[in-house]
């Protein structure tokens, strides 16, 4: 539309994502979103699929933005009741937006770090690279890699027992059937 002085105007947020070029780099907008790709990043179809799907996702963004912010509340309620005090509306959405955007955070660095590691999935090492500031996050995270560690080495143990008990009882009845035969 245009405006009075004579220059365009767009309306704020845009029904649909939005592409620009700036500097480089194409800046992809949704309402209270925006994402940078380089322009190599946006050569890879691969890569824009994904972040399109992102983008066109909104619907899915609000709901986990409502989950968070639901579960934000109820966590509120129990320190609130814990601590005798009261957490204001604008309280508990400042805490989930800040919440969801520190998600969104993670999310992205981890993705850069299984990236740098030319791998394409994310596994612990790389969660522990994002909670190496935090000391005592990252001894609960390496003691919770070590249970499952432990867990897992455990049920191969008894996996491969089991297989073990099951082929020589399969065979001890052959060899019992060889000797009835011989006689």
């Amino acid at each position: 539309a245009e405006s009075e002085a004579g220059g365009s105007f767009a309306l704020w947020p845009p029904a649909r994502p939005v592409a620009r070029r700036r500097g480089g780099k194409i800046r992809l907008g949704l309402p209270g979103r925006r994402l940078f790709l380089s322009s190599r990043a946006c050569q890879d179809p691969l890569a824009l699929k994904s972040h399109s799907a992102i983008m066109e996702s909104a619907e899915g963004i609000r709901r986990l933005k409502a989950a968070v912010h639901y579960t934000v509340g109820h966590l509120c309620e129990e320190v609130a009741s814990d601590k005798e005090m009261q957490f204001s509306k604008q309280t508990i959405a400042a805490i989930s937006e800040v919440t969801f955007q520190q998600c969104e955070n993670f999310a992205r660095d981890l993705e850069m770090f299984a990236r740098h590691a030319k791998r394409s999935t994310i596994n612990t090492e790389d969660v522990k690279l994002l909670a190496r500031r935090s000391n005592s996050l990252l001894k609960y995270i390496t003691e919770k890699n070590e249970d499952i560690a432990q867990f897992n080495l455990e049920r191969k143990a008894k996996k491969k027992k089991k297989l073990e008990d099951e082929n020589k009882n399969s065979v001890e009845p052959a060899e019992a059937g060889v000797v009835e035969s011989e006689n």
